[in-house]
C-alpha cells in the first residue's frame, strides 16, 4: 500500500523537517472499449490507491460490466467504503462521453484505453490531464553482434507469443553484416507460425532466395514501418549500422516498447541511452512489456507519455504527493 509513505525527508539548517508523503490523486476516471477486466482491474486499483473512479465501458461489454460493477459496489459498501467510491455510466450513448471529457472539476485524471480513434478522440476533446498508451509499434533490432540464435527465440516470441497485444514486435531491423544468416532463420521459424513478412528492398531479396516453403513475403507498403499490426504480419528492414536503426525507431516508433538483440556491451549501452521508449530491452522480449511481469500487479495502462508516468502503470504511479513541512515555531526573515 503505497498511501501514507514519506520520501526524501530531510532536516533543513533551519531545523524544518520536510518531507513528501504519497496521497491519492482524487477521482480517476477510465474510458475503454470491448474488454470486461478493465472494469475490475481499474477499480480495484483505484480502491488500494485509495481513489475514486468513474467507469465508462463501451457498448460491447456492457452487460457484464454492469455485473461487474456490481459486485464491486456491493463488496465495498459491506466494507464500509462509500459504495459511489466505484461508479459506472451505464448509457453507453458517445454524447455522454462528450460530457464527461468537459468534467475537469470533478475528475482529476482521465485514462483512455482501447483503439487509436477512441484514444485520438478523448486526448483532444478531455479538459482534464490525460494519462494515454497502449499504442505500440515496437520494435526489435538484430545487432551485427548478436546471438543468433537467441535472436530468432527472442524475435519470434516478441511476434508470436500473443498477436494482438500492444507490446508485440511489428518491425524487425536487421544489421546488414548478419542478414544473410538470420533472415531465412527468422523465415523459417515465422513460416511455422504464419506470420507475414512484408519486407524492404533488400530484406525481400535475401528472403526470396531463401526458398522457405509456405512463408508468406509481401513488398513492404510506405505506411507498414509505423503501423502497430496487432495481427500475424510483421514489417522487416535490413539497416546498416546502429546509427541507421536507431534513427528508424525515432522517426516510426512510438515510444511503447522496443529491443536489442547484440552480444556488444557498447551496443546495448547506447540503444538504452538513446532510444526515447518507455521500456527499452536487451536480450530480451517486447512482451515483457506488463505490469504483472514487472511486479505492479495489475495495472491501468502501458503509458507512452513522459509526464504523469511512463510505461507500466501500477498502484504507485496514479497517487500523488504532498509536502510535509514540521517546525518548533520557525519564522522565515526578511
Amino acid at each position: 500500500d503505497p498511501l501514507g509513505e514519506m520520501f526524501d525527508t530531510r532536516t533543513l539548517a533551519n531545523g524544518l523537517q520536510v518531507g513528501r508523503k504519497r496521497v491519492p490523486l482524487g477521482v480517476m476516471a477510465a474510458v475503454y472499449e470491448s474488454r470486461p477486466n478493465v472494469t475490475v482491474d481499474i477499480a480495484s486499483l483505484c480502491l488500494k490507491s485509495g481513489n475514486a473512479c468513474i467507469l465508462r465501458g463501451g457498448k460491447e461489454a456492457i452487460h457484464s460490466n454492469i455485473v461487474l460493477a456490481g459486485v464491486v459496489r456491493e463488496a465495498i459498501a459491506g466494507a464500509g467504503v462509500p459504495r459511489d467510491a466505484v461508479q459506472l455510466i451505464e448509457n453507453t450513448d458517445r454524447a455522454l462521453l462528450g460530457e464527461l471529457l468537459k468534467m475537469r472539476e470533478a475528475i482529476d485524471l482521465l485514462v483512455p484505453r482501447g483503439g487509436v480513434e477512441l484514444i485520438r478522440y478523448v486526448t483532444e476533446n478531455a479538459s482534464m490531464p490525460v494519462l494515454t498508451g497502449g499504442t505500440g509499434v515496437c520494435h526489435t533490432y538484430v545487432d551485427r553482434a548478436a546471438d543468433l540464435d537467441k535472436a530468432v527465440r527472442v524475435a519470434h516470441n516478441a511476434k508470436c507469443r500473443k498477436f494482438s497485444i500492444c507490446n508485440a514486435l511489428d518491425t524487425l531491423l536487421v544489421h546488414e553484416d548478419i542478414a544473410e544468416e538470420f533472415l531465412p532463420a527468422m523465415g523459417r521459424s515465422w513460416a511455422e507460425a504464419g506470420v507475414e513478412m512484408r519486407c524492404d528492398e533488400r530484406s525481400l531479396r535475401i528472403l526470396k532466395a531463401a526458398e522457405i516453403a509456405a512463408l508468406s513475403l509481401k513488398p513492404a507498403a510506405e505506411d507498414d514501418f509505423g503501423k502497430e499490426f496487432l495481427s500475424r504480419v510483421a514489417a522487416v528492414g535490413v539497416v546498416d549500422s546502429l546509427d541507421e536503426a536507431l534513427e528508424h525507431i525515432y522517426r516510426f516508433g512510438t515510444g511503447h516498447s522496443d529491443a536489442i538483440i547484440t552480444e556488444d556491451y557498447s551496443a546495448a549501452m547506447r540503444f538504452l541511452d538513446e532510444v526515447d521508449t518507455a521500456v527499452v530491452y536487451v536480450n530480451a522480449s517486447t512482451q515483457f512489456t506488463d505490469g504483472a511481469q514487472f511486479g505492479l500487479g495489475a495495472e491501468i495502462i502501458d503509458s507512452t507519455q513522459k509526464t504523469i508516468a511512463r510505461g507500466p502503470v501500477g498502484l504507485r504511479e496514479i497517487t500523488t504527493y504532498k509536502w510535509i513541512v514540521l517546525g518548533s515555531g520557525q519564522t522565515r526573515p526578511l
